[in-house]
């Protein structure tokens, strides 16, 4: 029983303490590195399955908080995806459920920045590998599969095995990857749209259950986008030149 005590009080101090700042070096380039990564196509294509990840996870959390009962989620080689959810096809549960998609991986980088700024960097990674480990369970596709215990995998390792330097670098790196490549799928959404390409995209589902224009929800999603980046930046990259510069 004592040795079941100590344990679990040394899993508690691991995830619920705060680790040292990280240099401010390190943050400003894990952010460089995530902007070169959404920017560079060839490294985007691969490198979105991430973001998707986080889409259909905000998809099928919403329609669970709603009462919706979720069917399954499948991921894509083309980087989309799709959940399906049981429940009523109209009214307020559905559209907070497409509302969800487009939001999530900036909401989830804003709340993770929240955390690497009260130095919780174990346990960001150990709740990110928790909701991975809670989506894998509505996977219903190899392709899904493979790509969350991918992704699982590589947290796990990091959270377990790795240095806390290398850990802090790996958890600033995820955050703004989540930040940023949040923002282009936004714009590559309302490009499908002008080439009559995405009828069935989340905005126009919106369009049509809420008579509001689809560009309206691409304009929303974005704002939302734009609006988490922008104060993750006050949080973790103003402090940071400020040190760097001396202000």
């Amino acid at each position: 029983m004592t040795n079941l005590s100590d344990l679990l009080g040394d899993l508690s101090d691991r995830l619920l303490g705060s680790q040292p700042d990280p240099p401010a070096a390190l943050v400003v380039v894990t952010a460089a590195l995530a902007l070169a990564v959404v920017a560079a196509r060839p490294v985007w294509r691969l490198a979105r399955n991430g973001i998707t990840i986080a889409h259909e996870g905000g998809h099928a959390l919403v329609a669970v908080l709603v009462g919706r009962r979720l069917s399954g989620i499948r991921l894509h080689s083309d980087t989309s995806g799709l959940t399906v959810s049981r429940g009523k096809p109209t009214g307020l549960g559905m559209i907070l459920t497409l509302m969800a998609g487009y939001p999530a991986p900036a909401l989830l980088g804003l709340g993770g920045a929240w955390l690497l700024v009260t130095g919780r960097i174990t346990l960001l990674l150990w709740a990110s590998l928790a909701l991975l480990l809670a989506m894998l369970l509505m996977i219903r596709n190899f392709y899904g599969l493979l790509s969350v215990l991918v992704a699982g995998g590589a947290l796990f390792v990091v959270s377990w095995y790795a240095q806390p330097e290398v850990q802090a670098a790996f958890a600033y790196a995820f955050v703004w990857f989540l930040l940023l490549g949040a923002v282009r799928p936004v714009g590559e959404l309302q490009r499908l749209r002008w080439r009559r390409g995405a009828r069935d995209s989340d905005a126009d589902q919106l369009a049509r259950l809420t008579w509001l224009p689809g560009l309206f929800w691409v304009g929303f999603f974005g704002l939302v986008n734009l609006a988490a980046l922008a104060y993750a930046v006050t949080l973790l990259l103003g402090p940071a030149l400020a040190e760097l510069t001396g202000g």
